[in-house]
């Protein structure tokens, strides 16, 4: 098949929803498919042609990346009405959602084009002037969306049925699907802790390191660090927090730990590549994925830290809380609950069964969240609505 996958953002670009379109279009690719990525550049072209990930995705893999230079952009909010007229020929089109700038257009001139999966990754919620937005969006283009898909996929029913599409559901119910989000399982393994990676930090052999994995900028508010800060404060002073992640806002996260005189205890690394990231998984003894709202449709990072064999604290979310059997692989705390979030680490560091539940982690992900099955089902999608079509 011939497939055309269209996303507001893409890697270099460290975001969950980026990264699973790369990892769908690359395992789509390796069955034989010709797949074409269409999404806007996050940095200047120049700088991509320099770049490791630019080559990889241009010379050495089968995913063609069409950069899309928009009229305008604020944030990950790109309008490129282009994007329409490079869609002929293609056998099925799949569509990242949110892509406000380039959804629009393809719901406008959908009998005109190729059948069409819509890929439901998250609701888009804010407060201010970006929430009043967001909202005015949702209630002009999500039922738009709903008519126009052939099929919608979310990553749990459990989020949808809490999500701003549950109120079309019924009205639109064959069309759905689940379909989890995924992990390579032979590129995230449990292993021992770099010692070298430890001396780096400056860590000692008697500090617990807890996690922290996700982006740092205003797109990402939701992630809840903040709170995983005022809970580190109320944790002993052997518990120290490494933070992977960059953004305009790590300035500010920086600032409060000043102010919480925790300026020792938190390791803010910046960005980590694929390789070193592992590394960082194996060297903690427990992931944590706070997040405050329901924009946290998932969760990758915590199935990447699950697959190193780790156990996960996450949020009482829809979407994330699937991840978690409670009190086997890990907990659920309350939303933005400081007090939960910090004696839920404590329970968990001083689990004397702390390892039994990283297995139980990895357990949970190769029977449900492996990419190559996963793959294989999302193949199944396309050729059922192509047929029907």
């Amino acid at each position: 098949m011939k497939i055309a996958h269209l996303v507001s953002t893409y890697p270099p670009y460290r975001g969950g929803m980026g990264n699973v379109c790369f990892k769908e279009a690359e395992g789509l690719a390796k069955l034989g498919h010709k797949i074409t990525v269409f999404t806007p550049p996050v940095v200047e072209q120049s700088s991509l042609r320099g770049s490791a990930f630019y080559k990889n995705t241009h010379q050495t893999s089968d995913v063609k990346v069409v950069y899309l230079k928009p009229f305008f952009k604020i944030g990950n909010a790109a309008f490129v009405p282009q994007i329409s007229s490079f869609l002929k020929g293609f056998d099925v089109v799949h569509l990242h959602w949110p892509f406000i700038g380039g959804a629009e257009k393809i719901l406008s001139q959908r009998k005109k084009l190729p059948p069409l999966m819509v890929q439901y990754h998250m609701d888009l919620i804010d407060t201010g002037w970006r929430g009043i937005v967001f909202n005015l969006y949702q209630s002009i283009f999500l039922k738009k969306m709903m008519e126009a898909a052939d099929k919608i996929s979310v990553s749990s029913f459990d989020y949808l049925f809490h999500s701003r599409v549950n109120k079309f559901y019924s009205g639109f119910r064959e069309k759905f699907i689940e379909l989890p989000l995924g992990i390579d399982l032979e590129s995230f393994l449990s292993q021992s802790k770099d010692q070298n990676l430890k001396n780096r930090l400056k860590l000692n052999q008697n500090d617990k390191i807890v996690l922290f994995v996700g982006g740092l900028d205003r797109a990402h508010y939701f992630k809840g660090l903040n709170i995983l800060l005022s809970a580190l404060a109320k944790l002993e002073e052997n518990v120290k927090l490494v933070v992977i992640g960059e953004g305009d806002l790590k300035k500010k996260y920086q600032s409060r730990t000043d102010d919480l005189k925790m300026k020792e205890r938190v390791i803010f690394v910046g960005s980590a590549i694929s390789s070193e990231l592992i590394k960082f998984y194996n060297l903690a003894d427990v992931f944590v994925l706070p997040s405050i709202s329901s924009s946290e449709a998932f969760g990758l990072v915590s199935l990447e830290a699950m697959a190193c064999a780790k156990p996960i604290i996450v949020s009482d979310l829809p979407g994330p809380r699937t991840l978690v059997k409670e009190g086997v692989n890990g907990f659920l705390v309350k939303p933005a609950d400081v007090d939960d979030l910090a004696e839920k680490i404590k329970l968990v560091l001083e689990n004397s069964k702390i390892k039994e539940m990283g297995e139980e982690s990895r357990k949970i992900v190769e029977e449900k969240y492996n990419w190559s099955v996963i793959i294989k089902e999302l193949e199944n999608i396309y050729n059922k609505i192509i047929n029907v079509k």
